[in-house]
């Protein structure tokens, strides 16, 4: 399963219980705020956006880090085609509480770019930003002076994952196509016999 697969199967399993992504706290009657934006926000706007809340290199960086969290394929754009920079510029005012995480990562991130390589994060190499992100991407392995960075991302990545799959671009991706009229006839053989109901079924 490739990272964009990874991404989707951890969205599509928590945007069923209201968008409450890994790492996020948002109560069910707020998550529908999510949809707000791209309910009023047209591909016009989003050509001419100015940030509402980060600081011009700030919003650089966010949408690098988007586009390597999830970047184009064969099949669909990459968070930035999507919107994902500008639904997450919008969210920082929407849910304040995300602010401070977020602007304060984003700030570690350049230190931790500093240390290294002597350059901001948004300077650095492919390989540069991807060792970086290496070292926090798997809380499991990542060190205990990652654990600041592990967090930023995992609230980064979330935010990402729910501006990508409830955009355009993402729901085109994942083929979810709405309600449309179907005969359905009932579960197939095969199925029954997947879940070893076959036999009950042909009793009946």
């Amino acid at each position: 399963m490739d990272r964009r697969e990874a991404l989707k199967t951890l969205s599509l399993g928590t945007l069923a219980a209201s968008f409450t992504l890994t790492g996020c706290e948002t109560p069910p009657q707020e998550a529908a705020k999510e949809h707000k934006f791209w309910k009023h926000v047209t591909e016009q706007d989003l050509e001419k956006w100015e940030t509402q809340f980060f600081t011009d290199h700030e919003f650089e960086t966010v949408r690098q880090l988007a586009n390597m969290i999830i970047p184009a394929d064969e099949r669909s754009g990459n968070a930035e085609e999507a919107g994902v920079p500008e639904f997450i510029d919008f969210m920082m005012l929407d849910r304040p509480e995300n602010q401070t995480p977020i602007r304060g990562g984003l700030q570690w991130l350049d230190v931790q770019c500093q240390k290294r390589y002597d350059k901001k994060f948004i300077d650095c190499s492919e390989n540069e930003k991807t060792d970086i992100l290496d070292d926090i991407a798997y809380p499991e392995e990542a060190k205990p002076e990652m654990q600041q960075g592990v967090a930023f991302f995992n609230r980064f990545r979330d935010l990402v994952a729910s501006g990508f799959w409830s955009s355009k671009i993402g729901i085109e991706d994942i083929g979810y196509m709405g309600n449309q009229p179907f005969d359905w006839q009932g579960c197939s053989h095969e199925a029954l016999e997947h879940i070893d109901l076959a036999d009950k079924a042909s009793s009946a």
